[in-house]
């Protein structure tokens, strides 16, 4: 299911420049490239969070942002970059995600651990979320790809 929601993206980005990659809406939106390093920041954390069993240290959220929170630092700093360098970082952290996945037996996918308000949470609901929000951020790719078009971008 990764892999599939991967290939779909990634058949939504390939083409574009880098003015489509940094298209706002408005002055508080996502661009699609910031949306694209926010998807790669996610995996990241998720790889700490379930391969590592550990919590987030200040070093990692420095490493994952600003692209894991967004907002106006990413604003600021995810822009000016080819669709070439969104993808290796894509593909860089998805290859580590399934050499790690091959290694674990699959009763590893509901090993629990306490997660968002110390709820006990599963690998498997984890790893589900992360494709949910990239499959939720390809849909607002689509839409800011049809916005551009009826801008004139």
């Amino acid at each position: 299911m990764m892999e599939y929601t991967r290939v779909t993206t990634l058949a939504e980005v390939k083409d574009l420049t880098i003015e489509q990659l940094d298209f706002l809406i408005n002055d508080e939106a996502n661009s699609i490239g910031m949306l694209l390093d926010h998807m790669n920041s996610v995996e990241k954390a998720y790889q700490i969070n379930t391969f590592e069993k550990r919590d987030y240290t200040d070093e990692d959220i420095q490493i994952l942002n600003p692209g894991l929170e967004l907002g106006t630092t990413a604003r600021e700093q995810i822009k000016g970059n080819p669709v070439e360098f969104y993808l290796e970082q894509l593909e860089h952290t998805r290859e580590k995600t399934i050499e790690t996945f091959q290694t674990l037996p699959d009763t590893w996918l509901f090993e629990q651990r306490p997660f968002w308000d110390g709820e006990l949470t599963n690998n498997y609901f984890k790893w589900f979320h992360v494709m949910e929000d990239e499959l939720n951020h390809r849909g607002q790719i689509r839409l800011i790809k049809k916005i551009m078009r009826k801008s004139g971008e």
